[in-house]
């Protein structure tokens, strides 16, 4: 008689149900829910006799000044699109495909735009160019009728924005660049093409593809252009939205419907915009080139006046790039009347502004001379910087973990489940927030969870310590799409037969993946950790719709920094500490490049072959100090 095996419970079948439960919860109720809930707030709005008037707002937005921001941002992408493609392919062949003099020193300039950004980035140019910044001040003494509010505005941020949008044609178009197959370059030269006929007919349309989709993500940048307009006075879509959601109804008419509106524009600007890009895409762009690849070659110039201008206009748009860097960098090392001042002493060189204290004298209105201790002082010695440091550096960490662990295990679900439905489903979920601008999913969550709301058990996010949870939430789900993208395009790198051999073996699917498939991918995973935490730790849209003084992130607290410095003798050295600040982002973003693009990006090969140059060097060095030769 053959016995049965007693059954258990089918553990394998409980963790499906629970994962798809947790995954449908956590999709409807921080993705689909608030955001619907933003969009039905528009046609829910009240008249003053409490009746509901689903086009008030409608009618509002046609009869007021609210089409004059959606113009002003619109115009700001479309130039935008001009000035940065212009600029971005400039460096790009200038270091890449031209022979320019110093061109390794020109690309480390022209990329210095991906250690600073935002706020960072807006402080120093502003440190430059605003009424009392440095080279205004020098125009101004030479040329007096100057007007010191230039750099403000429209032009200000468009000239802002140029610059610190090229950072992915420094990245993507660049390795666009070197794919290119020389011997195309070469055949065209041999059929009698001059240099610039074979730039145009042969290199720029290999580069179509790449350019057409950053041109795109520029438009989009710049339709919801947050930190650059906030900073220097331009009227656009993402700071008044920001400013009707702290406002109240009492003030205004229903400003949360306004800003709900002007939430929804962008998003469907942002979707069609996508939607195109999307198709152009999958349409597929294909170059015809030899079974036997060349490595680009650099192409010389060899009319001396085209020559001397390329080298001219590289050096120049270096300088642009560059000043506002050194600028920093050096009277982050100066004392607050010199920042102040904009002058530069060697007698002035402190290090306040990173450590320490300095008590401050003034002389009041009634020629009382009082004194404030230790009111000047460093990003580190300063309880606003440190507490902003350490809360984006929590949030930051935590948001950037947590999409990491979301995308690995809903990838390793794709890849198993491929050619299936659930496997699109889960993806397309997951892209979700890539259709919608950044303002809309903070905006929706500031006002779905600002109540006691029933999806969180009646707890109210927006409340306190609460809104730090809803920010890395927000974090977090704005960064799902990249991560995706990333981590999906290391899983191809896993061979099947390796899972085949663990299973053969009788690894279970959970040690498969944990002893087999998570190693593979962990280099990939690790990127796109620092990259994320990279781009969060400095982040300025989502916390300016989150700000409280219970989720004032890094960010917040740079921009504050000199609102009221001075004021009655308290707040002292903000500009200082902005310096600082700037410069400590800057090495920070430094650094995670560095482990990422450079030693992250070495294969095994250069690994030990770098291991093997600096056991040398130690070698040498060690020989050196004790009398002996290394072996």
């Amino acid at each position: 008689m053959e016995l049965k095996k007693k059954q258990g419970p089918d553990l394998s079948l409980l963790w499906k149900v629970f994962g798809g439960a947790l995954f449908a919860y956590l999709f409807l109720g921080f993705m689909v829910v608030p955001c619907l809930n933003t969009l039905t707030s528009i046609f829910t709005t009240r008249d003053a006799a409490g009746r509901m008037d689903p086009l008030a707002v409608l009618r509002f937005f046609a009869a007021g000044n609210m089409p004059s921001f959606v113009v002003n941002s619109l115009k700001l992408a479309v130039c935008l699109v001009i000035t940065v493609n212009v600029v971005g392919v400039s460096i790009v062949l200038l270091t890449e495909y031209f022979d320019i003099k110093g061109a390794k020193i020109l690309r480390m300039g022209y990329m210095t735009t991906l250690i600073y950004s935002g706020v960072a980035l807006v402080t120093g140019y502003q440190f430059l160019y605003d009424k009392d910044g440095m080279l205004t001040s020098w125009l101004v003494q030479m040329f007096p009728m100057m007007n010191k509010q230039w750099f403000t505005g429209f032009n200000a941020v468009l000239f802002t924005m140029t610059f610190a949008c090229t950072s992915n044609h420094a990245l993507f178009l660049r390795n666009a660049i070197r794919g290119i197959d020389y011997n195309t370059v070469e055949a065209a030269r041999n059929l009698g093409a001059k240099p610039f006929k074979v730039l145009f007919r042969v290199v720029m349309p290999t580069l179509l593809p790449t350019l057409f989709s950053l041109t795109v993500m520029t438009f989009i940048t710049g339709l919801c252009a947050m930190s650059a307009p906030t900073l220097l006075g331009y009227n656009s879509i993402n700071p008044e939205i920001v400013r009707l959601a702290g406002s109240s109804a009492a003030d205004e008419a229903f400003p949360q419907a306004r800003a709900a509106l002007l939430s929804v524009i962008l998003a469907v600007f942002t979707i069609v915009l996508l939607t195109v890009l999307n198709h152009y895409e999958r349409k597929g762009h294909y170059l015809s080139v030899s079974k036997t690849k060349a490595k680009l070659v650099k192409q010389k110039i060899q009319n001396p006046v085209y020559n001397a201008l390329a080298h001219v206009y590289a050096y120049v748009l270096f300088l642009i790039y560059m000043t506002p860097v050194v600028m920093i960098v050096v009277f982050s090392f100066q004392n607050w009347p010199a920042i102040r001042a904009k002058s530069l002493k060697l007698t002035d060189w402190t290090l306040v502004n990173y450590f320490g204290t300095r008590d401050y004298e003034y002389t009041t209105s009634r020629g009382k001379l009082k004194l404030r201790k230790g009111v000047i002082s460093g990003v580190f010695s300063n309880a606003d910087t440190v507490g902003g440091i350490r809360l984006s550096f929590v949030l930051s960490a935590i948001a950037a973990a947590l999409a990491c662990v979301i995308v690995v295990v809903a990838v390793n679900y794709i890849f198993k489940h491929r050619n299936r439905k659930r496997a699109a489903a889960v993806e397309a979920c997951l892209l979700f927030p890539w259709l919608l601008p950044t303002i809309l999913i903070c905006y929706s969550f500031r006002t779905f969870f600002n109540g006691e709301v029933w999806y969180v058990l009646g707890k109210n996010l927006y409340y306190r310590e609460n809104v730090r949870f809803l920010i890395i939430m927000a974090y977090t789900v704005v960064k799902l799409p990249f991560a995706l993208r990333m981590v999906k395009a290391a899983f191809y790198a896993i061979d099947d037969e390796l899972e085949d051999a663990a299973r053969n073996l009788g690894a279970s699917p959970l040690v498969t993946f944990l002893r087999v498939k998570l190693p593979i991918v962990l280099p990939s995973v690790l990127a796109v950790f620092a990259l994320n935490f990279n781009a969060l730790f400095t982040e300025y849209d989502m916390s300016a719709t989150f700000h409280s003084s219970y989720g004032k992130s890094y960010a917040m607290v740079i921009q504050s920094m000199t609102a009221e410095e001075g004021r009655d003798g308290y707040n002292m050295n903000g500009s200082g500490r902005r310096c600082a600040s700037t410069v400590f982002i800057m090495v920070i973003s430094g650094l995670i490049l560095y482990l990422v693009y450079g030693v992250g990006a070495r294969d095994l090969g250069e690994r030990l072959e770098h291991r093997k140059r600096r056991r040398a060097r130690l070698a040498k060095l060690k020989g050196f100090f004790t009398g002996k030769s290394a072996a």
